[in-house]
């Protein structure tokens, strides 16, 4: 996906519902960015740890039943880390529960554009109808970038202060390794696979890319590398930048019956001049609605309020308007605001502290299908790409995490290790040659000849995750002539070669074995 436009640069099977393991975590901070956004709570506020929180399974950071954290370092924590126990303390001291804070996140996903995502916890151990897809988990990594700048750098810290512990990045190695990445997520489950989304910027560009059912660590990383070179050698140069729409959402603090009604940006609606509001407007108590029917209820209060002049026809019909559909209602001739206008404006400002809430969301649904095991899961990567023209600010002093230096290129090679997202870290044992356009003096793979260059490199890249076992190692390499574009795969023995082709000729997809 390009970061500047939102625009799609490549997908295969983009809207697979499946597990989204520990990228659920991604939600989970934004929602937590939120609420100190919003002045709900404060990177010093202090978390209870519950029972539950506590007994969670690895990756852990430790935590003990009522013991109590400030929410920086439960924060490191779910990020760098990918701890379970962590983001649970943060979903129930938010919300009061784990169920309560699950309908928030969903509600959440909704706002952003997230339409094929439902969340059942808040760390994303598998649980039936928790699931998202690859296109939804790649907007989230967008608008992690582009809503909390301030914040974004805490993904590419290599390791932080957790309080209680000093924690190490479950994608440290594909940070360290690949040329400009600086984020996201990684995530792992038996159910799941190996899970990432990545993102990379070179010059103007950045790259936003998601896999879903990785069969290892370093096949899922190999195949993040070649598509995120797909999307720079794809994604222009200069494009005019699309900021993603503040989203706009209803939220109820978990000790409080009052809903405040707020956006989770700063909103960019002009001022309106202040009026006289009844004390049983500003005071009206609209617990456990949603936003729709929370608005309209604060409206009609107003409404039938008898105001110091009888409004217009045109200004009692503005009383249920919608908040996400519609522009803030005018005021009235001589500056003064509509009664309406200022019930929710006097909503917004009585309303004390509270954490996010939603009554429902996705309707429940089957248990998604499982990630395929095996080679053919390759063929269920999702992938999307993104580039952003700006770089992402520097950690608040607040979070006290400080910007990490930009990765360098190392090698050509990609040296990757088994961590998971929510697993237990792994010493590197695995090496994968990145893609290169230099072909070696060895046996080779041909796919057949392309139109043009793009068609070559997409047939390379499906090929290359299909036959992730047989071609590892190999080098994808695009000969030019006057009869097309000839995608190749070289620096293969002879017997890996005679593999892969018939691989790919028991599936009726061409293929030729070609000799040093």
């Amino acid at each position: 996906m390009d970061g500047r436009t939102g625009k799609q640069i490549h997908a295969q099977n983009a809207d697979t519902r499946l597990h989204p393991a520990s990228l659920t975590k991604m939600m989970t901070l934004y929602m937590a960015f939120t609420a100190i956004e919003r002045g709900q709570v404060r990177l010093d506020t202090r978390f209870t740890v519950s029972s539950r929180a506590a007994a969670e399974p690895p990756s852990r950071l430790g935590l003990r039943a009522g013991q109590q954290i400030e929410l920086r370092y439960l924060i490191r924590a779910a990020a760098v880390k990918s701890a379970n126990d962590a983001a649970t303390v943060i979903g129930e001291n938010l919300a009061g529960s784990v169920p309560q804070f699950a309908a928030q996140m969903t509600g959440m996903a909704q706002a952003l554009g997230m339409r094929n995502t439902q969340f059942r916890n808040a760390n994303g151990l598998t649980e039936s109808g928790h699931f998202s897809t690859a296109r939804d988990m790649t907007t989230l990594g967008r608008r992690l970038f582009y809503d909390f700048p301030q914040y974004y750098s805490i993904f590419s810290r290599r390791s932080a202060d957790a309080g209680i512990a000093t924690v190490r990045s479950t994608n440290r190695t594909f940070l360290d390794n690949y040329a400009g990445a600086d984020g996201i997520k990684t995530g792992y489950t038996r159910a799941a696979g190996f899970n990432l989304t990545a993102s990379a910027q070179r010059g103007s560009k950045r790259i936003i890319a998601t896999v879903l059912g990785g069969t290892s660590t370093a096949q899922r990383n190999a195949v993040m590398a070649q598509l995120l070179d797909m999307g720079f050698g794809k994604a222009p140069t200069r494009v005019k930048e699309i900021k993603p729409a503040p989203p706009q959402y209803i939220v109820e603090h978990k000790s409080s019956r009052k809903v405040t009604v707020a956006a989770a940006q700063k909103s960019s609606a002009r001022p309106t001049a202040k009026a006289a509001v009844p004390a049983s407007v500003a005071k009206a108590s609209v617990a456990s609605k949603s936003l729709n029917s929370a608005l309209n209820e604060a409206m009609a209060l107003a409404a039938s309020e008898p105001p110091a002049r009888q409004p217009t026809g045109a200004e009692q019909s503005s009383a249920g308007v919608r908040l996400a559909s519609s522009a803030r209602p005018p005021g009235r001739p001589g500056g003064r605001a509509s009664a309406a206008d200022e019930a929710v404006k006097t909503a917004l400002a009585d309303t004390a502290p509270a954490a996010s809430s939603v009554s429902g969301g996705l309707s429940v649904s089957a248990r998604p299908v499982a990630a395929p095991r095996g080679r053919a899961v390759a063929t269920q990567t999702a992938a999307a790409a993104s580039t952003a023209n700006i770089v992402p600010a520097a950690a608040s002093d607040d979070l006290a995490l400080e910007a990490s230096p930009k990765p360098q290129r190392r090698s050509e090679t990609v040296i990757v290790g088994e961590g998971g997202g929510s697993g237990p870290e792994r010493k590197p044992t695995e090496k994968v040659a990145r893609a290169s356009s230099s072909g070696g003096q060895a046996w080779g793979v041909s796919l057949g000849r392309y139109r043009n260059r793009d068609q070559a490199d997409e047939r390379l890249i499906q090929v290359a995750m299909q036959e992730s076992d047989a071609l590892d190692g190999a080098l994808r390499h695009i000969r030019e002539s006057s009869k097309g574009y000839e995608a190749t795969f070289v620096g293969l023995s002879q017997s890996a070669a005679a593999k892969a082709c018939a691989n790919l000729s028991a599936q009726d997809q061409r293929c030729d074995v070609t000799a040093p």
